[in-house]
């Protein structure tokens, strides 16, 4: 039987180069004679509307082509069915990509991978209707988001570190109230990040080793610290340097509430809205098509 694929694109990624990339990856999926439809939506619903329909009339795989973004889009469609996703990385992101070890930078390397159809079974997070597959982050780094998605200039990497700038200049402790498998706390602290996988933020190792099929999610504080102190750890998330300091925290759950006053939260770098908000865990939600383990 013919394998169906799905393959749902972002037009304006590939940094200008979408249309070559899709054509490239295309011919190299058909020719290992699948059949492959493409789905571009309009926007982030369109796209969600066309990969619920793929899903609905029985395509194997849905790929995407593009970043975390797009992934985010893919997995409110394919969660807890048995349509696996390949992912082929466009964006600036990726951390979806890199923490299952899917080729980065080389989309026919990625397609490739599609290609051998070996699927994993990860866990989700799930907060109300919405799906996420890396990380929900409730804080400085949510701020900062929230900030940046205010700018119209600058683009890129400079916008955020902007707006990170700015940010820190009056951020003070979250006065955060948790319950954690049913057990309350009361926690200040600098941010709170709900992991299923280890990164955010195009490489920030905010939760460095989470495994995203242990059943369980990762919660991530980094608690009072000045702003001085606080400039020199974050950084270091990057290369999970803020494992070993005394702020840092991490506690594995399958279900978490958390609340605070004026507090917006992110899932997968979109816009999910304020707390409190109830996260759990849901355990082998999705399939993704990953390098073989053989």
């Amino acid at each position: 039987m013919t394998r169906q694929i799905a393959l749902l694109a972002n037009p304006t990624a590939g940094r200008g180069n979408a249309d070559q990339i899709l054509d490239a990856v295309t011919a190299r999926l058909t020719a290992s004679g699948a059949s492959v439809d493409h789905l571009i939506g309009d926007d982030a619903d369109h796209a969600l509307e066309l990969a619920r329909k793929a899903a609905a009339e029985g395509v194997d795989t849905v790929v995407t082509l593009g970043g975390d973004g797009m992934v985010h889009v893919a997995v409110q469609a394919l969660a807890g069915t048995e349509v696996n996703l390949g992912v082929v990385p466009l964006g600036t992101g990726n951390d979806f990509a890199r923490a299952l070890g899917i080729p980065t930078g080389d989309p026919l390397a990625a397609a490739d991978v599609v290609v051998r159809d070996h699927p994993r079974r990860i866990d989700l997070g799930r907060s109300g209707e919405t799906w996420f597959a890396t990380v929900l982050a409730a804080g400085f780094d949510a701020a900062v988001n929230e900030r940046a998605n205010a700018m119209r200039w600058p683009h890129g990497d400079l916008r955020y570190t902007l707006a990170a700038l700015s940010v820190i200049r009056s951020w003070t402790p979250v006065p955060y109230r948790l319950e954690i498998d049913g057990v309350v706390r009361e926690q200040e602290a600098m941010l709170l990040a709900i992991a299923n996988t280890e990164s955010y933020g195009g490489g920030l190792r905010i939760a460095a080793d989470c495994d995203p099929a242990d059943g369980l999610l990762d919660a991530i504080l980094i608690k009072p610290v000045s702003r001085l102190e606080f400039l020199r750890v974050f950084p270091g998330v990057r290369d999970a340097k803020h494992l070993t300091h005394p702020a840092f925290e991490r506690i594995r759950a399958r279900r978490i509430t958390a609340a605070a006053p004026g507090v917006i939260a992110y899932s997968d770098g979109e816009r999910l809205g304020p707390l409190p908000l109830e996260v759990e865990c849901v355990p082998s939600a999705l399939g993704v098509l990953v390098p073989s383990l053989s």
